[in-house]
């Protein structure tokens, strides 16, 4: 993890007319492993997270990333590694969640998937 994060937002730069994402030439990522393709920034992830962590430092709380925005195993992964929690709201979402070994107390969900909830723990 990067501490020395000094005033950047995220890790995308442009550098002489080129989109770079920490420090990598998207365009040639884009001609290694071709287009369409999703990238993600480890230390924009990670510094966004913690922010908002510390924030709450004198709450007891819990951060939770969202699958539905995105079920990528890494990033759960990810959240889960950083101390992390995600919001789940279907069966397919709690199973991903299980499987990366995201604890049930790290777990939000609504009411309704209370009973796939109540299936996991069989």
């Amino acid at each position: 993890m990067t501490s020395d994060w000094g005033s950047h937002m995220n890790f995308f730069e442009y550098k002489e007319g080129q989109l770079h994402c920490e420090k990598l030439s998207i365009q040639k990522i884009a001609e290694k492993v071709g287009t369409p393709f999703y990238l993600y920034s480890y230390n924009t992830l990670v510094r966004h997270f913690t922010v908002f962590d510390k924030a709450f430092t004198d709450i007891p709380h819990l951060i939770c990333y969202s699958v539905k925005a995105n079920s990528n195993i890494a990033l759960l992964r990810l959240f889960k590694n950083l101390g992390g929690g995600v919001d789940i709201v279907s069966g397919g979402e709690l199973y991903r969640a299980l499987k990366e070994g995201l604890p049930l107390r790290r777990l939000s969900s609504p009411e309704s998937v209370s009973g796939e909830m109540k299936w996991s723990t069989l």
